[in-house]
């Protein structure tokens, strides 16, 4: 019962984050979908399930703990311990580090802390993310050299199991941290990244702004929108600065102009009102071909200025400013289903991203697989050829992820394998690895016979 116990207590933990994190969730989604009706509606109800997921991967890691033999938790004891160690050393470095840089900037903000704590809580996710397969790969590093140091990893395999019994319990781990960087993957860290975007923007100019300079045209009503600054909480009545909106017939002439220095969205009788407004008559300016006439300025409207029926919402408007790095697979494949039929659109930046969604998160597989073999030694040449070789694996693992990206992004590669290429690559270079320690041939003779001379 002892074994379990921790299981039980992560289980009951997880439960309780999950009801209060899924139910704040679901008002989100339920907030967000009046905005997007036309967003794909199945992938945005599933957030709140897989939040409730993400909560209760420690428990399911501490489940399979206790199901383990001696032998499979002690491996994972140690794997665990140097995990958190890695990955606690690795957040505290990033952590110093960039308060250092933008301390000065954090003191311009009103409540010092408050806002640093919404900072660092917003940047985690993202984290966690980028840094989990460090933190495996140094983990892998370090427990196995120590094992095969202590000579523990001879002795485990002369009870009868092979190298490939042996590592399986580590394999799981980083399937797990995986699982959760890709429950991460699914909205949060992307938009944590916007959202830490945001901040930061907001400390250095006093402005919290989700969006700049966001272009919008309507066909059917033949609106253009041009939006300066679009406010995070632009969903909760924050008004929308800075707008022009120009309004053109069906042969393309321009009809009006409307300034306006904020603009707020009614959403229960959907009507626009601005403040500091101002607006121009533009037809009159192609009444004559010897000479254009000045527009005529209304300057009866009342303010603030109060529009019925049109049928934009601010969900709309700022569709064409999001980048697809910070949307999540809801939002990309939204954005995806919505373009499909379109032209003029440039669909190869949001399908490659959505596809990365889901291949990011295999990379903690892959690491973990490329340093298993390189962390176990048996010669007496100790493990330090091991740890630079898997570090610059790891960093050509980086650089590849980049290259492919743009070759997909770009036109280059198809969009799927631009996502997948480093994955592919890395996990057959792993198997390579792993078969030639199994057979107990040396891997620095392989990774030689590799590299061009």
């Amino acid at each position: 019962m002892r074994r379990f116990l921790p299981a039980l207590i992560l289980t009951v933990i997880g439960i309780g984050l999950a009801v209060v994190l899924a139910s704040r969730e679901a008002s989100v989604v339920g907030d967000h979908l009046v905005g997007f009706p036309d967003d794909d509606k199945t992938a945005h109800l599933l957030r709140p399930a897989v939040l409730s997921a993400l909560c209760l991967v420690p428990a399911i890691a501490a489940l399979y703990y206790g199901l383990a033999g001696a032998l499979d938790r002690y491996l994972i004891r140690s794997f665990l311990g140097a995990f958190t160690l890695c990955f606690t050393s690795l957040f505290s470095i990033w952590l110093i580090g960039d308060l250092t840089e933008k301390l000065s900037d954090f003191r311009k903000g009103e409540n010092t802390f408050s806002f640093m704590g919404m900072y660092y809580g917003a940047a985690f996710p993202k984290f966690f993310v980028d840094f989990a397969p460090f933190g495996l790969l140094l983990a892998m590093l370090y427990s196995l050299g120590k094992l095969s140091r202590s000579q523990e990893i001879v002795s485990i395999i002369q009870t009868g199991r092979g190298v490939a019994r042996l590592i399986a319990p580590l394999i799981t781990m980083g399937f797990l941290v995986g699982l959760a960087c890709l429950g991460f993957n699914y909205r949060w860290a992307p938009a944590a990244e916007a959202y830490h975007n945001a901040l930061f923007e907001e400390a250095k100019m006093g402005s919290l702004n989700r969006a700049r300079d966001v272009v919008y045209f309507t066909e059917e009503n033949r609106r253009l929108w041009l939006i300066g600054g679009f406010p995070y909480d632009y969903h909760r009545g924050e008004p929308l600065r800075n707008l022009i909106v120009r309004s053109f017939s069906e042969d393309g002439s321009p009809e009006w102009r409307l300034r306006a220095e904020k603009a707020e969205w009614d959403r229960e009788n959907n009507n626009w009102i601005f403040q500091g407004v101002s607006k121009w008559d533009l037809t009159h300016r192609l009444d004559t071909e010897e000479s254009p006439v000045d527009p005529e300025r209304d300057l009866d409207l009342p303010d603030p200025y109060v529009v019925e029926g049109w049928s934009e919402t601010p969900w709309q408007l700022i569709k064409p400013g999001l980048k697809a790095e910070e949307l999540g697979i809801p939002g990309l494949y939204s954005w995806l289903v919505q373009n499909r039929e379109s032209e003029w659109v440039n669909k190869r930046r949001f399908l490659t991203q959505w596809h990365y969604r889901w291949a990011q998160p295999g990379i903690c597989l892959a690491i973990v697989l490329l340093a298993a073999p390189l962390g176990i030694v048996f010669s007496r040449r100790g493990a330090a050829g091991g740890v630079a070789l898997a570090i610059f694996m790891c960093a050509g693992m980086m650089f590849s992820s980049t290259v492919f990206l743009s070759l997909g992004e770009s036109g280059y590669m198809p969009p799927m394998w631009a996502a997948w290429g480093t994955n592919i690559l890395a996990t057959a270079v792993a198997l390579l690895l792993i078969q030639r320690r199994l057979v107990g041939r040396p891997i620095y003779q392989t990774l030689r016979k590799l590299i061009p001379v």
